[in-house]
């Protein structure tokens, strides 16, 4: 029989979805489960989304379109990110793909060689880790424990890029930490990359509307603009619009790794749909009220998530500033048992509280930090509580 590629030895399906996976089928089997697992913002889109779908499902013309994406949507993309301060693009400077993981994907294609250095920050998302290892590149992981608000240091970063890795991949807000990154940290980091011409950073920024505390998104083109040239930035329907499903995925950046990723997609996907295109012009132009309140709604939910976590003896939660995670510190558990079974790691744990409490986390390990686990708090607001309160029981049963 013929064998499958190499690359495929290489592959991994998503730890993320077997958490989730199994979490729906305990549910199907009747369980109570509350799941914390799933990045999923659990919210919809505003009724002018739906209304610029339903005309261009009527007005269909049923060709082809860009490899790019339509103009129209490239000029919507280039408006929001004006918004954050990320001004002077044009539509040569931008692509899109059926999702952000697909641009990333498509980006890592078109600029790592096999052996290529690739290097990115612990905690990390999971599919950073896939992508490399199914492009054969070297993976390079800079960890950032909780001692350090799970944050990369200047020092860190000059002795990585030092290296010459091809490529840097930074994530603010983080998922899975909900870390985000001050203007002074982000200067502090651009400042470093800027004295090493050699490696592409590509800034994967899509919860960048998600931020907390007031502090405001930044990037390192805002704080040095000679890195204009060899910095990409990513971003994406899903989050923000509460969009996951309708696979919209954006990048801008310099014009040569924009043609470079069109070219991949006239390979891999041809073009974006034209009805989830005009979705995601109506949600990009179109009024910001829902992503506004769920912002507020999830500032509020990550208050209540952080001051349970940390009211557990030996449990350290980093407070988060974006996106909608809390990835707190449960090595305390480790060694002790629940129910006659012994926690040695963090699968153990997170097994155990699905089993114990019918809560669904995906164990830190899954994001290169084994001491830790993800709770995502986008679950229905009446879970939350519950949800929190089975948490600090599994705790409190531990002997």
């Amino acid at each position: 029989m013929p064998q499958l590629a190499k690359r495929m030895g290489r592959a991994k399906p998503s730890a993320i979805m077997v958490v989730a996976e199994k979490a729906k089928q305990l549910k199907a089997e009747g369980r109570d489960i509350i799941s914390f697992s799933i990045g999923v913002p659990n919210f919809l889109p505003g009724e002018h989304v739906y209304a610029a779908a339903r005309k261009a499902l009527e007005n269909d013309s049923g060709q082809y379109g860009s490899n790019r994406g339509s103009n129209e949507l490239l000029d919507a993309f280039l408006k929001h990110i004006e918004q954050v301060g990320l001004t002077g693009y044009t539509r040569a400077n931008c692509a899109t793909g059926i999702g952000a993981k697909h641009v990333l994907y498509n980006l890592c294609e078109a600029l790592l060689d096999a052996g290529d250095g690739f290097a990115f920050a612990t905690p990390y998302w999971t599919s950073y880790v896939d992508i490399g290892e199914i492009l054969d590149a070297d993976i390079q992981l800079l960890p950032c424990p909780a001692e350090q608000d799970y944050k990369l240091t200047p020092a860190q970063l000059d002795a990585a890029l030092a290296k010459k890795p091809k490529v840097f991949l930074f994530n603010n807000p983080s998922n899975p930490t909900g870390m985000v990154y001050t203007k002074d940290e982000i200067s502090a980091l651009a400042d470093v990359i800027v004295k090493h011409p050699d490696t592409w950073v590509i800034t994967d920024d899509i919860y960048n509307r998600m931020v907390f505390d007031g502090i405001g998104y930044h990037n390192f083109v805002q704080a040095r603009p000679e890195l204009r040239d060899r910095v990409v930035f990513m971003d994406s329907l899903s989050k923000t619009y509460g969009m996951p499903g309708w696979r919209a995925g954006f990048m801008v950046g310099p014009e040569v790794v924009a043609k470079a990723v069109t070219i991949m997609n006239s390979n891999h996907i041809t073009n974006i749909p034209e009805i989830v295109t005009a979705a995601a012009v109506a949600a990009l132009s179109g009024p910001q009220d829902v992503p506004d309140a769920k912002r507020a709604e999830f500032q509020a939910k990550r208050d209540q998530v952080v001051a349970a976590l940390n009211a557990i003896p030996g449990v350290v939660c980093p407070v988060p500033q974006g996106a909608f995670y809390a990835f707190p510190d449960i090595s305390v558990a480790f060694g002790k048992s629940h129910d006659g079974k012994v926690i040695a790691n963090d699968v153990d744990l997170c097994n155990a509280l699905l089993e114990a409490k019918g809560v669904a986390c995906v164990p830190g390990s899954a994001f290169g930090e084994p001491r830790g686990l993800r709770i995502s708090y986008t679950c229905p607001t009446p879970q939350l509580a519950p949800g929190l309160q089975r948490i600090q029981e599994f705790f409190a049963e531990l002997s």
